[in-house]
């Protein structure tokens, strides 16, 4: 595929179904937005902030203050302006996903690029959040854009995009440590060559400090948008806490509805923990290639994430792109990709049942978000059993090399 035909020709076919797409309703369905990230909440957000309301005291509105700065000044929404914002989101996040596989193979221009933009622009998991307005697109932009700047020895930049991404969705910060590592290391494809992290560890802390500076700075501008800190429990706390069980794609809404007030703190406190425990363990066994390392760390959040979407699945199959080399080694991708299939045509199937028709139970709907969570944890499974593989297959030869 040759990229500079295919892109302009992806990005005007996705302009074209935003535009399409826009009279149909796609901004409340809960398996594209969350109250975390709904567009229709977004707006009422705005509306308040503009007639002088404090929209964070209605328990209601909980996108960071600065989309609401954002989108309330410099940039309106409206039926024009928004298919085109999100449009330029979706190619930037494109473009920033190949320029990461150009770092990676160390290369001005690959065979492979025309192929990444269309598997990112072309993915049902991406394109339909953004054709529903959902403000994950601006997450997964802000990502992809951290780790191609990571990627070329930005450290400044790549900090500051990550802390802009920590401010709209706190659990992202789980990528801190892998991030940092990454830019110490190098984004060089190292997995058929596992060599120990030699950099000295101590350069990241320099890192960490300047991440908590730019956190530091955009938390006071947020603060001074809004004129208070009742944004932080409305905004930051709310994954942690789960005030809103509205049902999306993940594993926690239903479990928490179902759940004794008496039980609910500890039960809240390990879910939490449990996204935490798989950072430093990945980082240690993938410490020789930690854009691999960055990888399994989006599938961990796109598995386990409190208010999940289909675009966050969407960015960790992507991802998986710009890792050819893992393909031979994987174990049951048939399985994998069948689950993912079928999850997929259950999800709307028994929302709509449940929701639209009335005929269902909201276990109708969980028990697809239970496949969906399996099949997301087989991929998941699978890229860490090829990436270890592919490892082991490069000192497998060598050491038969030797004792040839």
């Amino acid at each position: 595929m040759d990229f500079n035909t295919t892109f302009p020709v992806l990005l005007a076919g996705r302009y074209l179904l935003a535009l399409f797409f826009q009279d149909v309703d796609l901004r409340n369905d809960h398996l594209l937005s969350t109250p975390l990230t709904a567009y229709p909440r977004l707006q009422e957000g705005i509306y308040l902030f503009q007639q002088g309301f404090d929209p964070y005291s209605g328990g209601l509105f909980r996108h960071s203050p600065l989309l609401l700065s954002l989108f309330s000044t410099i940039l309106p929404l409206t039926r024009i302006t928004s298919p085109i914002v999100w449009t330029a989101v979706d190619g930037a996040a494109a473009w920033a996903l190949i320029d990461v596989w150009r770092a990676r193979i160390n290369v001005l221009k690959g065979s492979r690029e025309g192929l990444i933009a269309a598997l990112y622009l072309l993915n049902p998991y991406t394109f339909l959040p953004s054709l529903a307005w959902s403000t994950s697109t601006f997450e997964n932009m802000l990502i992809l854009l951290s780790l191609r700047f990571a990627c070329r020895g930005r450290s400044s930049m790549s900090l500051l995009t990550f802390a802009l991404l920590v401010q709209l969705s706190l659990p992202w910060a789980v990528m801190l440590l892998p991030l940092t590592a990454l830019i110490v290391s190098g984004p060089e494809s190292r997995l058929a060559l596992p060599r120990p992290f030699n950099a000295d560890k101590r350069q990241m802390l320099p890192l960490f400090a300047k991440f908590a500076v730019y956190s530091m700075m955009l938390t006071f501008a947020s603060t001074l948008v809004c004129g208070n800190w009742l944004w932080v429990e409305q905004s930051w706390i709310a994954p942690l806490m789960l005030p809103d069980l509205t049902p999306n794609p993940g594993l926690w809404w239903y479990f928490f509805t179902e759940m004794f007030d008496h039980f609910r703190a500890f039960f809240l406190m390990v879910f939490s923990v449990h996204l935490l425990i798989y950072i430093v363990p990945i980082c240690i066994k993938f410490q020789h290639d930690l854009l691999y390392a960055c990888f399994l760390t989006v599938g961990v959040l796109a598995t386990f994430k409190a208010y999940p979407t289909l675009s966050d699945p969407g960015l960790f199959l992507s991802l998986w792109s710009i890792f050819p080399e893992t393909y031979p080694h994987l174990r049951h991708p048939m399985i994998a990709g069948l689950l993912h299939i079928h999850s997929a045509l259950l999800l709307p199937l028994f929302h709509h049942l449940w929701l639209v028709q009335g005929t269902g139970n909201a276990n109708f709907f969980y028990a697809s978000t239970l496949v969906f969570g399996l099949a997301n944890g087989a991929v998941l499974l699978d890229t860490l059993w090829a990436g270890l593989r592919t490892a082991m297959g490069r000192i497998t030869d060598e050491y038969e090399v030797i004792q040839e």
